[in-house]
């Protein structure tokens, strides 16, 4: 017997939000409760962090200009990638591309703007070699949002189609610092009962049986090697 174990229903409920959690793109307009926004909050400040560094910081959009101009940095972008596409990938891929939904930024009723803090270097512990820790804690923060949010039945949507330096330049983002995700909250008609991606056949998702290895990388069944 594990004395450090939930209740069933605990445990239930919490792999039943990793399992719902969607990444949305279509919301309501419906305002957040505040008292609700500040619990999804303290549920990204509460994530881990390498060497206790708190890496997270948290714009809130509330100017509706602000708004729209981001959404505009974000759809100059999505052009950009869909050209990016074509040219990888074929002109039929950039069409069906320029087709899904890539934000909801105008939609939703929370706008936020994850950053890295600057002065990252300052932070030596569990970042010597892998500086790239902090965007990790700071993914650690915004998964922690993400499923503090299902659970309250609202959706969040990660948007990472921008430019960094133009984000930053809009938002007087310091030197050092920098954007990691437009973050759209809010709550929703329904909720994807797949991932969107999947939904609108734009892609598969892999079994977690090609992700495991032991011991050594291994190739998977076809002689590919994993990726």
């Amino acid at each position: 017997m594990n004395s450090h174990r939930y209740p069933d229903a605990d445990i239930d409920a919490i792999y039943r939000v990793i399992a719902e959690r969607r990444d949305m793109r279509h919301f309501l307009p419906t305002p957040v409760d505040s008292a609700v926004l500040a619990h999804i909050l303290q549920a990204a400040h509460q994530a881990p962090s390498v060497g206790l560094m708190q890496p997270w910081r948290f714009i809130r959009i509330t100017n509706t200009d602000t708004r729209k101009a981001i959404h505009q940095l974000v759809d100059e972008e999505r052009v950009q990638t869909a050209q990016a596409i074509g040219e990888y990938e074929s002109t039929t891929r950039m069409a069906e591309f320029l087709r899904l939904k890539v934000e909801g930024i105008l939609d939703c009723g929370e706008l936020l703007v994850a950053t890295l803090c600057d002065k990252r270097e300052d932070h030596i512990f569990g970042r010597r070699t892998l500086p790239e820790m902090d965007i990790a804690s700071v993914s650690c923060a915004i998964q922690n949002m993400w499923l503090a949010a299902r659970a309250e039945g609202l959706g969040m949507g990660w948007v990472s189609i921008f430019d960094p330096v133009k984000l930053s330049a809009l938002l007087q983002i310091p030197s050092g610092a920098k954007p990691i995700a437009v973050l759209c909250l809010g709550h929703v008609n329904t909720f994807y009962k797949e991932p969107m991606l999947v939904e609108t056949g734009w892609k598969q998702a892999k079994p977690l049986s090609e992700m495991v290895m032991e011991n050594c990388w291994t190739t998977d069944k076809q002689g590919h090697t994993d990726e």
